[in-house]
């Protein structure tokens, strides 16, 4: 008797959690959804997230509203989607940073695996690397021969250690045998506004930010970080063309929702996501910054699942060769 009744218990338990969910879903969103980008205004995570959440808001019936929660290479924004309450209302737009963070720092209060749900690949971008618009050097290997011989001058400038610009500035610098100066910042944003002030020499940014500003003439451009020339730039050749052979970075980014977010939510999040990805002006401006939309079948939860663990099993040796850590 007592089995039965306990068995009649959890089958009630189960019924009253399914229907809830259900409500949960039919009804939701009943009000504004906060995306939440790592990084601050005006960077290349923020120009994606802004561009994705008008359409993203006409799936949903509801405004899609930024947030800038930058900080710690991202770990502040992580921890604090992590412990949000998992009801839809707040998601996460990350780029690869949720693969390095695990070997970046020692004392992580997330984990990328275990504390999210996941929601869909989003987009591929290229990076550029470039300089302050009266950077003597002309050429790649200008810069190079300039770096070597003010090598104690030179500045890059990135958005802290996980940032993609960070991992990029640590790539160069390893491949071309020279520690450059590295002044971080709080989001590329802030470190563009001091390349185009000439308070700082270099940067190594996403598409998604410096196409415009190359083709006005803001900046001085060496090279793209991906293995074959971009359409939105084809004139500009490859570092990996010109001497750093294997040099590719290219900046994939996902969203997220907390753990626990009921699942016919997140079918509801995907939905218009994938809404946004096939929204006409958002594919013609992520073309005409040589960004790449994945395919659909990436645009999923497992895409992104399986995406993820592919890239912190790939970056994971290559940061602790390095050396870089914060605590």
């Amino acid at each position: 008797m007592k089995n039965t009744r306990s068995t009649w218990l959890l089958a009630c338990c189960l019924l009253g959690g399914w229907a809830q969910a259900q409500t949960t879903a039919a009804s939701y969103p009943d009000k504004p959804v906060t995306l939440i980008i790592p990084f601050a205004a005006g960077g290349p995570t923020d120009v994606v997230a802004r561009m994705m959440a008008i359409p993203m808001g006409k799936s949903l019936g509801q405004s899609v509203l930024v947030e800038n929660v930058n900080g710690a290479g991202g770990t502040i924004a992580s921890t604090r989607v992590a412990r949000a309450a998992p009801n839809g209302y707040t998601i996460y737009l990350h780029h690869m940073g949720m693969a390095t963070a695990p070997a970046l720092y020692k004392k992580l209060p997330f984990d990328p695996l275990k504390d999210f749900e996941y929601i869909g690949q989003v987009l591929d971008v290229p990076m550029t690397l470039l300089a302050r618009k009266d950077m003597p050097a002309n050429t790649f290997a200008e810069l190079l021969a300039y770096i070597k011989a003010n090598k104690d001058k030179v500045s890059l400038a990135d958005a802290g250690l996980g940032a993609v610009s960070n991992l990029c500035g640590l790539l160069f610098k390893s491949m071309i045998g020279v520690d450059i100066n590295t002044i971080p910042y709080k989001g590329t944003g802030p470190a563009m506004n001091d390349v185009l002030g000439g308070q700082v020499d270099m940067l190594c940014d996403q598409t998604t930010q410096t196409v415009p500003m190359i083709k006005e003439g803001r900046v001085k451009v060496y090279g793209v970080t991906t293995t074959k020339r971009l359409a939105a730039l084809p004139n500009i050749p490859t570092l990996d063309e010109q001497g750093l052979k294997g040099f590719e970075v290219k900046v994939w980014h996902g969203m997220y929702a907390p753990k626990g977010t009921p699942a016919p939510v997140l079918e509801k999040i995907n939905a218009a996501l994938r809404f946004a990805m096939q929204d006409p002006t958002v594919k013609q401006r992520m073309a005409d910054l040589s960004s790449d939309i994945p395919p659909l079948d990436k645009i999923t939860p497992q895409g992104l699942k399986t995406h993820l663990e592919a890239e912190i099993a790939k970056w994971d040796p290559i940061i602790r060769k390095a050396g870089v850590s914060a605590d």
